[in-house]
Parts: C-alpha cells; structure tokens; sequence
C-alpha cells in the first residue's frame, strides 16, 4: 500500500493503511570508549566548584641536594627546596531533546517520545565516547605541537627516543613510525611478533625504565585484521570488569577496537608540519594508552529530566518536549586545561589550538610558532603521562 508520509505533525513516521508493530534497528555505530578501561577517577576533581573551571594540586618530585658532612668546613649546608604546582580541568554539559504532535498518537498507535527515552543510554554513551575521542585528539594536537612545531617557545625536536630526556618538552610525547605499519608485511625474513615490533618500540621508546605492565591499543579493524592475519592475537581473552578483552603479546596489550577515526586530517597534519621543528611522517595514529588515563566525573545537572506541554499547539491538539541534561568533567593525567574558561567545551574545542589566547581550530592558526594545544602538559616527566599517540602509515 501507499505510504503516508506527508502529515506534518508526524513527518518522522512511515505509515500504511494496515498498522503493524515498529521495531528497533539495532545501533551500529563505531565501538565506544566510555566504559572502557583507560577511564578512571580522580578524587581530587571537585564537581561542585563555583566556576566552569576547577584545579588539582600535587607535590612535585624533589630534586634532592646532597651534602657531604664535614668535621673541618663550617659552611651550611644546601638545604633542598620542594614545590607544589596545578592544572585546571574543565566542566561540560550536554542535552538532548525531542517533539511529539500529541495527536500523532491517534494515526501512529505509537507514543512518540517512547523511542527517545528508551534510547536515552545509548545517546549518552554516544556522547561521552565522542568527548573521550575529542580529547585524545586534543592531548595529541599539543604533543604534535611540542615535537613538530614550536609551541612551547623552542624548536621542537620530534617525538620520543630511547634515548631522549623525559623532562624535555620540546620532545612531543608520542612516537612517529614514519612510513612503517603498525603491522608490516609478512617476508621469510619477517614472521610472528616481529610483524608487530612498531608497538613495543613506541612503549619502549615512550616509557622507557618505566614501562607499565600492561596499555590498552586503540586499534581499528584494518590494523586488528593485520594484527590477526600475523597470529598475534592471543588465544586467551583477559576479562576486565564485564568487559572481556582481545589480547596481543601474553595480555601486553588490551585491544580496543573501533572504528572512530583516532588520527589527524591531512590539512591538520600540514598544519603542524610547517613548524621549525621535526616534521611527523606518520598519517595515521593509534592510541596506546595507560589504565584510567582519563579521568572522568559526572556533574549533578539540575532537572535531568525536563517535560514541556503546549497545549495551544495545533489548534489545541497540543505539543510534547522531552529534554535530557547530563555533564561531566573529562581530565586527561597530567594535562592542564588552556582552552576557553567562560563556556561548556564542545568537541571540536577539546582538540583546539590556542593562539596568542584564543582557542582556535588548528587549522584556522594563523602562526603555527605562537601555538600550543588546549591540553598543556603540567607533569615535569613524560614517564608520567598516560595517552601515547603513535604514529604510522
């Protein structure tokens, strides 16, 4: 029969003359990072701060003098000084809403708002995976301009060696394979785990004597296919929580697979590229990231849950809103916030660059030497940060 698609007060709906039952089509979208293990918490993130901003403060490593005790030299002796040192994090909140024509209900046999509560968890966990991503991109836009451009007032010196000092910002804390694969093509001289050595150089060369025990490996299917076709992933899955992982090198690393583009565009990449520093050759980027890298706290939003009634509307047939708040506080370890302090974070604003004060779209920088990311590291060790952006063709 012909359907009816052209009621203006329910548009969103295909109809027939003979109503059947509606079902849901299953959601497909790319695997998500919220609910992962590279979330954790931080008990230091106060959600009930005045501003949009809020800070957490540590005591920063000594670096101890040591004097040697004499019975002839009089001189004191060199007392050793101790710091503290902040970084800020930033709040945002989001919401979702939807109409109904209450009258719709009369041809449709269907509550229109039925479907937008029902799926309400899966918009939320959209929300927070895209967020989540945003700020991976984020904290790799400011390692990116460390390493490749000037950003931190200095010509950067590329990305992380075996050999590089930690402490040494204008290293960018990531690792360009250049035109290696994560997953080299298989040759008789090339077999088994040395197809996949690209993973354990980059942890080696960014964690150095401080290798953790285990990462997880954002990984997309093309590099899980390869990963796969090289039998490399372990038999034996490690369950995390109800979360059960596929695992590469005895549980090394913990794969999590989707495919959300984790890298930057060409014209980010170029972008980058112009600075005097060591130009990244890589075009794609995984994510080798440490457990609970990014800690994240949900704010108390007033009226979670809002209902709306016009009863006027379509001549007194009436209109139906339903509105969802919800918000959260995502703060990468060892990252201070440099964006915008006055407005909820979109997105796009968690991988903003900052010039002369102004967050801006990285490819809207007008001098990539005046740049820097919106996430600036704060921790005086590399060894101490947890989001390694590993790039690789």
């Amino acid at each position: 029969m012909t359907a009816v698609t052209n009621l203006a007060g329910a548009s969103n709906y295909v109809l027939q003359e003979a109503i059947s039952g509606y079902s849901d089509e299953a959601y497909t979208n790319a695997r998500k990072l919220s609910g992962t293990g590279i979330i954790g918490s931080n008990d230091q993130i106060d959600v009930k701060t005045e501003t949009f901003m809020g800070q957490i403060r540590w005591n920063k490593p000594l670096n101890p003098t040591i004097n040697v005790a004499s019975l002839t030299d009089s001189t004191d002796g060199t007392t050793t000084s101790y710091t503290t040192d902040f970084l800020k994090y930033i709040k945002t909140v989001r919401t979702h809403g939807a109409e109904k024509v209450n009258m719709q209900e009369v041809v449709t046999q269907i509550d229109g708002l039925a479907k937008i509560g029902r799926d309400f968890g899966e918009t939320k966990a959209q929300d927070e995976h895209n967020a989540i991503l945003a700020v991976l991109k984020g904290v790799a836009i400011s390692e990116a301009l460390n390493g490749a451009a000037t950003g931190s007032g200095a010509t950067g010196l590329g990305g992380q060696t075996f050999d590089n000092d930690p402490t040494d910002e204008r290293y960018g804390f990531y690792v360009d394979l250049g035109a290696a694969s994560l997953v080299t093509d298989a040759d008789t001289a090339n077999i088994g785990a040395q197809r996949a050595n690209g993973f354990l150089n980059a942890v080696g060369m960014a964690y150095k004597d401080y290798e953790p025990n285990y990462m997880y490996l954002i990984t997309s299917p093309e590099v899980f296919a390869s990963l796969r076709s090289a039998n490399l992933v372990d038999a034996d899955r490690v369950v995390d929580g109800s979360v059960e992982f596929n695992t590469i090198f005895q549980g090394k690393f913990r794969l999590l697979q989707t495919r959300a583009t984790q890298g930057m565009s060409t014209a980010e990449l170029t972008k980058i590229n112009t600075g005097a520093g060591v130009d990244i050759v890589g075009t794609k980027t995984s994510f080798i990231v440490h457990p609970g890298a990014i800690a994240m706290r949900a704010l108390s939003v007033p009226l979670p849950t809002e209902i709306e009634r016009d009863a006027a509307a379509y001549q007194g047939g009436g209109t139906t809103e339903i509105w969802y708040r919800w918000g959260y506080v995502l703060a990468p370890a060892g990252y201070d916030w440099a964006g915008a302090d006055n407005a909820f974070p979109s997105d796009a604003a968690y991988k903003y660059a900052v010039e002369d004060g102004t967050p801006v779209a990285l490819t809207g920088v007008t001098t990539i030497a005046d740049a820097t990311g919106t996430w600036i590291r704060k921790f005086s060790s590399a060894l101490s940060l947890g989001i390694l952006p590993v790039f690789h063709s």
